[in-house]
């Protein structure tokens, strides 16, 4: 469905927002962080800083709106973008289907980009990164074989897994927005033998609980072994990948 809010800017007259205004409309009127990083032209902007510059613009003016942290719209085009994503306002579940996959769908491409194979859960595959199902996104359609088919059937209803060259998990991901954190753990129980990252992504405000859940004895065996990621360190690590920054995933 074409965009109603697309417009023509003079260069002339241009000035640092309306350079993220005109680069979100080229890209179908919403980008993310890292999106803005390239398609943003900041040849002329005079800063030894531009991507926080951008990252300022978006947060500071009336112009944008946060659909997510580090994914950003116009809000002339809001209508249209959150059409586009099947987000229906104060639609809760719908929201939390879009933040869900969201979220998968950057873990899928952190780990593309460090060129590990990648994989969702098959219920998972149909649902948006963006405009993209998170089957275009991930490496792989089909788990890889690597354990006793109990143990490889816990595995396949991770959120997303990266494997190594040797087709062995080096990473479990569990994206945790609305649901119980117990369930992930016990996934993670589960697979603890394996030499891997376990990794619950969840809102910060989660954190407090997961701190708490993990106090409990039963899990003693794989507190070491578990970590949180809060969803705001999640999109920084996205926006800065390509970049020598501290990797937090």
């Amino acid at each position: 469905m074409p965009l109603t809010c697309v417009r023509k800017m003079d260069d002339s007259l241009m000035k640092q927002k309306d350079y993220v205004i005109d680069a979100m409309r080229k890209n179908g009127g919403y980008a993310t962080l890292r999106q803005l990083n390239y398609l943003v032209d900041v040849s002329t902007w005079g800063t030894k800083t531009p991507f926080a510059s951008i990252r300022r613009i978006v947060q500071v003016n009336d112009e944008f709106f946060k659909i997510q942290p580090g994914l950003w719209a116009l809000k002339e085009c809001e209508q249209d973008v959150l059409r586009k994503f099947n987000i229906i306002k104060n639609n809760k579940n719908s929201v939390d289907t879009f933040t869900h996959s969201y979220y998968q769908g950057i873990i899928a491409e952190i780990g593309n980009i460090r060129n590990k194979d990648t994989y969702v859960p098959p219920q998972d595959k149909n649902k948006l990164f963006l405009e993209r199902k998170l089957s275009e996104v991930t490496s792989i359609d089909h788990i890889y074989e690597f354990t006793y088919p109990d143990l490889l059937k816990r595995a396949r209803t991770v959120d997303v897994i990266w494997f190594n060259e040797r087709k062995m998990p080096c990473a479990f991901y569990e994206v945790e927005h609305s649901t119980d954190i117990k369930n992930s753990l016990n996934k993670f129980f589960e697979l603890q033998d394996f030499r891997a990252r376990f990794v619950i992504v969840a809102d910060e405000e989660r954190h407090r609980q997961f701190d708490d859940v993990m106090k409990s004895s039963i899990y003693n065996p794989i507190r070491s072994l578990v970590e949180f990621v809060a969803y705001d360190s999640l999109v920084n690590q996205y926006a800065n990948e390509s970049k020598k920054y501290e990797r937090v995933i």
